[in-house]
């Protein structure tokens, strides 16, 4: 470029800017009504792909991407116009063309080529798609070798605008010099600069080009924000005109004039004025940096570490005041309280930076569903709830799989054929419900259909034949917990829908790996419902620390239901070596942690010991512990990176006074408690 102009610094953000209008451009196009379509989302749409081209052809090394949307643009433009009837097989070929898009854009941020074979095959059905259009079969063909050799186009758009409209005038306020000659630079390749009036902190250009307003504007939201650039068509002031061309104006470079085709194409098409345009265009991220910023995840999790090395010495400074005389070190103490204060809103406000909304997850959903739906000969309407619902990056991020194999589980086995719903007097449209919501501390998250349930038989007679624990008497609840169960599945068909090998074991070790827990309920011939509840965070744990021997271990607080000292009335042997503890009705299996853990010097009388009934999913027991410490926050430091994985042992902690806590993994406790009670 000229003037020495390094665009590859704004690469970045193009490229996250790009995926945001893939995104977007995806729902609106799952969301239109092929009958009758909404102008406005045909216009989003279209601006989407207007300004993902604009600014590929800005940069001129992202050629696939810029010729793609290109096409994609000029088709949309059609069809926002009403010169091209909307199709269910166009929405496919847009969908697959904005797969092919993403595609590019990954590859380019890798600083690789894109698949050609797949670039030239979504192109070539584009081009067919258009010739389609009779009356523009012509202008549509010739559009395809322009794609691919652009110079002659702003030829052959310059002459009208010679006396057919104003130049655009592009006003640009609080700049600084290095910004000012950079945006001179990049509108003298967008065109002739007619004449341009500059000042310490701003430049106005008067420029002759076949861009629109729109391909002005994304160029300038590069370098500057939004609210710093106006574009209208005004006439060079008298005085100018009059003048000769103006000096500062550099001569186009050849291997500039490639990506200003593009506009050329969509600027005959475009006969809204420049500043509605404008308006409308809300795509480029850029249009809302003054209160945003984008910051890398690794500095963000950066951040979050330093908070925690803080909330852990704050802890070792809590502890060692807690020996001070309050009277003689007054101040002090009252210094520490308020760093404790401090140091749990600062833990808080940097947590938040890293949640996202559950729509990161449920706005992939609708292709999934409207796919897979078209797949099996089904009609299913998705319905989500509870998008703006926050949960950790690390965490939502993880959960995509998990809920993708639930979803498609439930459009496969779940919901029936039209035909079979209407032989029960059914609506012959499924319908499948995703929703988040924060409960206390925890974010639950559901699948639901309105499907035909889980079959008991089939369920109980796949059981029997693996030779499991049930019987006729079991009930539904524990017998719909066997689908969780290793190879257990009671498909009569694989398909390419619900797929093959990984089954519902998975889902739920995926969920308890998070530190979460996975619900099923389902009613015959009404639907089935999937609950998964997850911690907020795995960077920061609500837990109870408990002593059992000299050791000191962590009991995540959101499984603890309740403590007690068991008296003898309330103890019943099973076994030699195994008890339970009656409770309200109720009998638990009792687990002695020191049991587990081999601690030595431990408290080994029941009646002298703590119980503490923890819950994991449907099953309940009590775990008995020396003695209870207290609650509070504790910082997670994964085992397994710093040291190796120990069975029980879903991380640790640093305490106040520089020890290592274990903090205990329920689940862990909670299938050897099963494996007991199943064999008793």
């Amino acid at each position: 470029m000229s003037a020495g102009v390094d665009l590859s610094q704004f690469f970045e953000t193009f490229f996250d800017e790009a995926d945001e209008l893939l995104a977007d451009m995806e729902q609106l196009l799952l969301g239109l009504d092929i009958d009758d379509p909404d102008a406005d989302q045909l216009n989003a749409i279209f601006r989407a792909a207007h300004s993902i081209k604009g600014g590929a052809g800005t940069f001129g090394c992202f050629g696939q991407l810029a010729d793609t949307t290109h096409l994609l643009e000029n088709l949309l433009d059609y069809i926002r116009r009403g010169e091209m009837p909307l199709r269910k097989d166009m929405i496919d070929l847009f969908l697959e063309t904005k797969d092919v898009l993403t595609e590019q854009v990954s590859a380019y941020r890798n600083a690789q080529q894109p698949d050609s074979e797949a670039y030239e095959r979504i192109c070539a059905q584009l081009r067919e798609l258009a010739l389609e259009k009779k009356d523009a079969s012509a202008p549509v063909a010739a559009a395809s070798p322009a794609a691919a050799a652009p110079p002659p186009a702003p030829a052959a758009a310059s002459a009208p605008q010679q006396d057919a409209a104003l130049p655009l005038c592009v006003s640009l306020t609080r700049l600084n010099p290095k910004d000012s000659e950079a945006l001179a630079a990049e509108m003298a390749l967008l065109g002739d600069v007619l004449h341009q009036e500059k000042t310490p902190d701003s430049l106005t250009i008067w420029l002759s080009t076949t861009a629109t307003s729109d391909d002005l504007q994304a160029v300038c939201c590069f370098i500057v924000n939004d609210d710093q650039v106006e574009i209208a068509r005004r006439a060079v002031p008298a005085q100018a005109a009059a003048a000769p061309a103006p000096a500062p104006v550099e001569p186009e470079p050849q291997a500039a004039a490639a990506p200003q085709a593009p506009p050329a194409q969509p600027k005959a098409a475009t006969p809204v004025p420049a500043a509605p345009a404008k308006q409308e265009n809300k795509a480029p991220a850029a249009a809302s940096s003054s209160s945003t910023i984008r910051v890398g995840v690794e500095k963000v999790d950066q951040i979050i570490n330093l908070v925690g090395e803080l909330v852990i010495t704050q802890a070792m400074l809590v502890q060692t005041a807690s020996t001070l005389d309050p009277v003689l070190h007054d101040r002090l103490l009252n210094g520490i309280e308020q760093l404790e204060r401090n140091a749990r809103d600062l833990q808080e406000a940097v947590m938040s930076i890293r949640m996202m909304p559950m729509d990161y997850v449920f706005s992939r959903f609708p292709r999934v569903v409207r796919e897979s739906a078209a797949k099996m000969g089904k009609q299913i309407k998705l319905t989500t709830y509870g998008q703006a619902t926050e949960l950790d990056k690390s965490l939502i991020e993880r959960i995509i799989d998990p809920l993708t194999h639930l979803v498609r589980n439930s459009i496969d086995h779940g919901i029936e054929s039209p035909e079979a719903r209407k032989a029960v007097g059914k609506s012959p449209e499924g319908n499948m419900v995703l929703s988040a919501q924060h409960h206390g501390g925890q974010i639950v998250i559901e699948v639901s259909d309105d499907g035909a349930g889980l079959s008991r038989e089939r369920i109980l007679k796949k059981a029997l034949s693996q030779g499991m624990a049930v019987s006729e008497n079991t009930p539904d609840d524990e017998l719909w917990q066997l689908i969780f169960a290793p190879g257990f599945s009671t498909a009569e068909k694989v398909t390419d829908i619900s797929g093959r090998g990984v089954g519902m074991d998975v889902v739920r070790r995926n969920i308890q790996g998070m530190g979460g827990h996975i619900q099923l309920s389902s009613r015959p011939g009404q639907g089935t419902s999937t609950r998964i509840v997850l911690p907020l965070t795995l960077a920061i744990l609500d837990g109870m620390s408990v002593r059992v021997g000299e050791e000191t271990f962590i009991l995540p607080l959101s499984h603890v239901t309740e403590s007690m000292q068991p008296s003898a009335d309330q103890i019943r042997r099973i076994s030699e070596t195994e008890y339970v503890l009656h409770v309200r009705g109720e009998y638990l299996p009792m687990v002695a942690l020191h049991n587990v853990f081999a601690v030595e010097g431990a408290e080994t009388e029941i009646t002298r010991s703590i119980a503490v009934v923890l819950q994991a999913e449907d099953v309940r027991f009590a775990l008995l512990v020396d003695h209870l410490i207290g609650q509070h926050q504790v910082v997670v430091k994964n085992l397994e990176s710093n040291y190796r994985k120990i069975p029980g042992v879903s991380a640790a902690t640093i305490l106040g006074d520089g020890s290592v806590a274990l903090i205990v993994d329920v689940f862990a406790l909670m299938r050897v408690t099963r494996d007991k009670t199943t064999t008793v």
